[in-house]
């Protein structure tokens, strides 16, 4: 299925031609060799590029569409009318004058194979460069000495003829089709992609650019080992995949993967998503709305495009036509040596999608601090509340809060989490279980942290018949109303912390929160037994100094004390400790709109 789907993409991306032909990708050159009709070197040409790296300029390769280059391990395998010093020139710096010879004459040998018997100057002055290169005499060539040292640390090389490039020229390109669609080596088989009989690739190309991987390229597809294979078949003959069906996927995902705006990390996986029919107004909106992508739109504009699409309305995003029935997916690849790990693969239409990240924000609707920049709450700072947090608050940007990220989120309930919002399932347990543990540790109620909680309860009970005797809990802001035991003595604990910081005279070292918040969630009797007498005397003092601001407290506390209609319990469960966090979080936040 997945590369199905990434096969059928490509088939979209080359059509609006934003993909090259089979055979044909993206490849980074630094330096052009510039040779004449017998084949003489005359000068080299640096093709490098400024572009920016991170907030310094820097020269690096400029990507250039060439031959399609095969996939090495440690064996020799030559390129087309592209590759490394080894290949092209004979040398390297890596001290073994036998294998760059032997690379050379590899390089030699396919050059000969593909333009042998062409009438083509260009082919002519390719065939003759290597029939009278010398490697002996590369290092004191006079055209190789303003680069020699960026070419012996492995730039890619291309050929220059008569002012233009070899690849570009329509013969050598003919030439290299023909022997690209004929040079198949594997035996017949029918491709698991396609469902066309035909030769397989034994070696799929490389995948780039995932977090975490080799920087060469790791393989989605392949056996290493006869663990991995059955029958007799090695390599990747376990799964069949045509010539085309290779390359098409690996294309398409690369592509993906080149794309940094719509690339993001969940954990330990790199995220990319796509829709069928292509178009990048497909994936901003839906970064936008799930991964808090920056935008230029409005929070209203975004809100009214979410409703009309997940209302079953076509609507229109920069100057694009989004089609809520679109087939929309969403890939989680992880670094696994070698090779990637699929961590997750969801398929939906793009309506269904976004009608679960709405269903999704909607449960984690809690009143929010006003320092909080976020309208919505996104994925990673809901991943972020499940760690230790390195400040009160925070941080507002994935940006600042990335290295914590990789570091210490677990790349399982990363992966569980996405799925569970996209999916509309049960949120993780390990989820829930890390907010509690956070909460436990440093006592710090945050936005992120309630909001979990609350949409995890919401999701938990949606359709169980309990759900109504709690309800009345998960509001967005504090439910005066609401009797719910637990909710209450939250809401109760709030108003005695403030009393007690109240009543003080200077800067408290320690509160009440600090000594006895984790026990009055866990075993409240007890607790609250010791609380009622110490906020008394606080209460006295507080009487004594701010009168008007005591009684006004003294009246909360009262109200809140009635609606305790039953003995205090001696344990919470641990729905209700969620209870008693959200209502100290509601009671926080009317505390700080009031001050």
């Amino acid at each position: 299925m997945i590369l199905q789907a990434l096969t059928d993409y490509y088939r979209t991306l080359e059509g609006q031609g934003q993909l090259s032909a089979p055979g044909w990708s993206p490849v980074k050159v630094s330096f052009a060799l510039c040779i004449d009709q017998d084949g003489t070197l005359e000068r080299v040409i640096s093709l490098q590029t400024e572009q920016m790296k991170g907030k310094k300029t820097v020269l690096a390769p400029q990507s250039i569409i060439l031959p399609a280059p095969v996939k090495r391990s440690s064996g020799i395998a030559a390129n087309f009318l592209c590759d490394n010093s080894s290949y092209i020139l004979g040398v390297d710096n890596k001290g073994k004058p036998q294998r760059s010879a032997e690379c050379f004459a590899a390089c030699k040998a396919l050059h000969e194979d593909i333009l042998k018997d062409m009438n083509c100057p260009a082919a002519d002055a390719i065939l003759a460069f290597f029939r009278t290169w010398n490697p002996e005499q590369a290092a004191v060539h006079p055209a190789l000495t303003e680069y020699w040292e960026d070419i012996m640390a492995g730039a890619n090389l291309v050929f220059r003829f008569d002012g233009t490039f070899i690849h570009t020229d329509p013969a050598v390109r003919q030439a290299w089709n023909t022997y690209y669609q004929t040079a198949d080596d594997g035996p017949e088989m029918v491709c698991l992609v396609t469902g066309e009989k035909g030769p397989v690739e034994l070696v799929h190309p490389s995948i780039k650019n995932v977090q975490g991987a080799q920087s060469s390229g790791a393989a989605v597809v392949s056996f290493n080992a006869p663990a991995f294979c059955s029958y007799g078949k090695e390599q990747n003959l376990n799964a069949p995949t045509s010539k085309y069906a290779a390359f098409a996927y690996t294309a398409a995902l690369n592509h993906l993967l080149t794309d940094r705006d719509h690339v993001y990390r969940m954990g330990d996986a790199t995220v990319v998503c796509w829709a069928k029919g292509g178009g990048d107004a497909y994936q901003n909106l839906f970064g936008c709305a799930f991964f808090g992508q920056q935008t230029s739109y409005t929070l209203t504009d975004i809100q009214g495009t979410l409703k009309n699409l997940c209302a079953g309305q076509t609507v229109e995003f920069e100057a694009e036509r989004l089609d809520p029935n679109m087939e929309f997916y969403v890939l989680g690849l992880s670094p696994n040596a070698a090779r990637l790990s699929v961590r997750f693969f969801l398929r939906n239409t793009f309506g269904a999608f976004l009608q679960n990240v709405q269903a999704h924000q909607e449960r984690l609707e809690i009143v929010k601090p006003s320092f909080d920049k976020f309208d919505t709450i996104p994925l990673w700072k809901l991943l972020y509340a499940t760690i230790r947090s390195q400040s009160k608050y925070e941080p507002n940007l994935y940006e600042e809060a990335r290295a914590q990220l990789d570091k210490n989120v677990s790349p399982v309930m990363a992966g569980e989490t996405l799925r569970a919002v996209l999916m509309n399932t049960r949120y993780p347990e390990s989820l829930h279980n890390g907010v509690v543990l956070r909460i436990r540790a440093e006592r710090n109620i945050t936005r992120s942290r309630i909001a979990i909680l609350k949409a995890y309860m919401l999701k938990k009970y949606e359709n169980l018949p309990q759900f109504g005797s709690i309800a009345e809990v998960f509001t967005m802001n504090l439910n005066e109303s609401c009797i719910n035991q637990a909710y209450v003595l939250g809401r109760l604990f709030s108003v005695m912390e403030k009393i007690q910081l109240a009543s003080a005279d200077w800067k408290i070292s320690r509160t009440i929160k600090d000594s006895y918040f984790n026990s009055a969630a866990n075993t409240p009797k007890i607790i609250f037994s010791r609380l009622f007498p110490l906020s008394e005397a606080h209460m006295k003092k507080l009487m004594r100094d701010k009168p008007g601001l005591a009684t006004t407290l003294n009246q909360e506390k009262k109200e809140l004390i009635s609606k305790i209609t039953q003995p205090i319990p001696v344990r919470f469960s641990p729905d209700a400790i969620d209870c008693f966090y959200i209502g100290y979080y509601h009671q926080d936040m009317k505390k700080k709109e009031e001050e």
